[in-house]
């Protein structure tokens, strides 16, 4: 089997030369254009995710000899999170040569935020299985290493900061309510509000519900810790 151009491109950004193509193929097809001759990257999805899982307790872990586990533990949350893989496959271009089906063509599959997470690990798994360990750390490694070098001492996210700060004071956890959603069903747009037991409450609009709650998240922690940004 030989590479289409756009996926000889793609092999180049991420600085790995395939042996065994169909490996790159499987890894940017999608269930909704699988067929029993051409099998989605599901497998190699679950697979992917280990290896970057392990690539980035070891980088962490070598960073940085002196952290305790709570100290690593969150760093490594925000490595090796969806929302981190996703910006990782925007980066190399992962949405432009994904084999979608047409509905998820006609709903803004490139786009989707988990579609280009769960592919970005079946790349990483592809490259384990074409050429090994060492290959696929390299590449995790080459394509996180800003990020590495980049993450917060305290990495936690704002949804479990804001936990944490409610708890210490002897609060009930936050709520989050989903207040609005705009737009089509392919690009919805939802606003959030996060409200503590004490009253403080803020609200935040972003793609995904997820986002939207950790924006709210930040943005009352940022008014309450006044105006130092959790991250």
């Amino acid at each position: 089997m030989r590479l289409s151009a756009e996926l000889r491109a793609f092999a180049g950004r991420i600085g790995h030369d395939f042996r065994r193509p169909e490996l790159l193929v499987r890894a940017v097809t999608h269930a909704s254009i699988a067929t029993p001759q051409r099998p989605d990257n599901q497998r190699l999805e679950f697979l992917g995710d280990r290896v970057l899982g392990l690539t980035m307790a070891e980088a962490l872990m070598s960073a940085d000899k002196g952290a305790t586990e709570g100290q690593l533990a969150p760093r490594f949350n925000a490595l090796v999170r969806k929302e981190t893989c996703a910006e990782v496959a925007r980066e190399t271009g992962l949405g432009e040569v994904l084999k979608l089906g047409r509905s998820e063509m006609l709903t803004g599959g490139r786009r989707k935020e988990a579609l280009l997470a769960d592919a970005m690990e079946a790349v990483i798994a592809a490259v384990f299985l074409d050429a090994g360990w060492d290959a696929a750390r390299a590449v995790v490694l080459r394509l996180w290493s800003g990020r590495i070098n980049a993450v917060e001492p305290d990495a936690r996210d704002p949804k479990t900061a804001l936990q944490e700060w409610a708890q210490a004071r002897g609060m009930t956890p936050p709520v989050y309510t989903e207040t609005g959603r705009e737009g089509p069903d392919h690009q919805p747009m939802f606003t959030v509000e996060v409200r503590l037991a004490s009253g403080e409450s803020e609200s935040a609009r972003a793609g995904s519900k997820r986002q939207a709650e950790m924006a709210a998240a930040r943005a009352l922690l940022t008014r309450l810790e006044g105006g130092a940004d959790p991250g």
